[in-house]
């Protein structure tokens, strides 16, 4: 058993500041059990939390450090960027470098406006796209997540084509009562709502690659059709690439399916590790945004430039020749090793991948929706997390969270972990 008494008496201190002893829920390790690890420092694939304790990291931040931690080129960027100074209120070159890199080499989306995270990102493109149509109502995914905007924290209503209802407290039911939710890989549902509810829907908003409730990955033909739907409708579609955009590729999910969104959000990876979001569109309707256009948005840290340069140079890296292939490649031979052990083993268990993206499913059925999801799953994935972590394997402590494999993941990282895997499965089912 790993000393973990630091991590311990740092929790029970944080309780005092915080609420929960944490500043964003799924830390707390509420999912799982025990107290969650304070981490010290990571290089690299790995981490070493407060005890000493070193782990190979499969949760990267959530998904920011595609190059793994405290990269060479990132950190000299920061250090370089900061001792100029840290925050102006005013632009600099550095914003211009990120965006003509992103624009110039991303064929979705021809302007760019830098925020502070992905919620952000997520909350302004909702605006835009009301405000570019002229029209109030959203369509989103039950198992999508965009953020804690207050019009996208909604559960489904009681019917298929019925308003939402608040999933939050502090969320007024006036404030969602313009958004529909409705199950995903449904396209009965998406069509009696756009007739229900026609010209009055000005989004329908989705992550193309569904990756806060599990990885519930779509047929490219659903996205397609859902494209010729808003097409049809006059009614924008909205990609959330928070976690997809510059991970499965460097145009994401759009690039990957080459399916052309009306309004993207982006974070995580465009900010090397540091706080930025970004949303992106068509010029036609970014100049819907002040100061061009009537649609407000603005942000006193928004364009930082310390988080503009670890931005440039993390994403200079995914630019490299074969970057994404070597990535996809790693992800595939580590799902397919830990996948052919459960089905010896006549486990059920798969570990369905998209890039670098994967997550482990206690079904050997494919799963598309929140509703597929086998009611154990939680159960299991509180025990397989304990066994990983004995094993120095982290990943993040929710089984609804996927994981993900950096640049900085060696083949032996890999193997270990592939080999950590497979006896975690088989004390969870011995």
């Amino acid at each position: 058993m790993m000393n973990k008494e630091k991590s311990k008496a740092l929790f029970e201190q944080a309780k005092k500041y915080f609420p929960g002893g944490v500043n964003s829920p799924v830390r707390a390790f509420k999912s799982v059990g025990g107290s969650p690890l304070f981490i010290k420092k990571g290089k690299g694939a790995k981490i070493t939390d407060a005890d000493g304790n070193e782990y190979i990291d499969f949760c990267c931040s959530f998904g920011p450090l595609i190059l793994g931690h405290a990269h060479e080129k990132v950190l000299s960027a920061v250090t370089e960027t900061a001792a100029d100074g840290t925050s102006f209120g005013a632009p600099t070159e550095k914003e211009n470098e990120l965006a003509d890199l992103i624009l110039s080499n991303h064929n979705y989306i021809e302007r760019i406006r830098f925020v502070n995270s992905g919620t952000e990102a997520a909350m302004s493109a909702i605006r835009l796209a009301r405000g570019y149509t002229g029209r109030n109502k959203i369509i989103k995914f039950e198992g999508c997540y965009h953020g804690h905007v207050d019009s996208l924290l909604v559960k489904a209503g009681s019917g298929l084509a019925t308003l939402g209802t608040s999933s939050s407290a502090g969320v007024p039911e006036g404030t969602i009562q313009d958004t529909i939710v409705l199950p995903l890989n449904n396209k009965d549902a998406v069509e009696e709502a756009v007739t229900k509810y026609k010209g009055e829907i000005a989004a329908i908003a989705l992550e193309p690659i569904p990756a806060n409730n599990g990885l519930l990955l779509q047929e490219k033909e659903y996205l397609q059709f859902l494209r010729d739907v808003c097409d049809r409708e006059g009614i924008l579609l909205f990609f959330d690439e928070v976690i997809s955009g510059f991970r499965v590729g460097f145009e994401g999910a759009a690039g990957y399916y080459d399916i052309k969104p009306d309004v993207a959000a982006y974070g995580k990876i465009i900010g090397g590790g540091l706080p930025v979001g970004a949303y992106g569109a068509s010029a036609e309707v970014m100049n819907t945004v002040a100061p061009e256009g009537p649609v407000y948005q603005a942000g006193t840290l928004s364009g930082n430039p310390v988080a503009m340069a670890a931005g440039i140079a993390q994403i200079s890296e995914c630019l490299k020749p074969g970057f994404y292939d070597e990535l996809e490649m790693k992800t595939e031979i580590f799902c397919r090793e830990v996948q052919r052990h459960a089905e010896e083993k006549g486990y059920p268990v798969s570990l369905p991948h998209k890039g670098s993206i994967f997550w482990t499913a206690f079904s050997s059925d494919k799963i598309q929706s929140a509703a597929d999801i086998p009611q154990n799953s939680g159960e299991l994935f509180k025990k397989m997390h304990a066994e990983l972590l004995e094993r120095g394997i982290y990943i993040g402590p929710s089984g609804f969270e996927v994981g993900f494999i950096s640049e900085a993941h060696t083949d032996d990282n890999m193997n270990e972990a592939v080999e950590c895997f497979k006896e975690s499965l088989d004390a969870i089912f011995k």
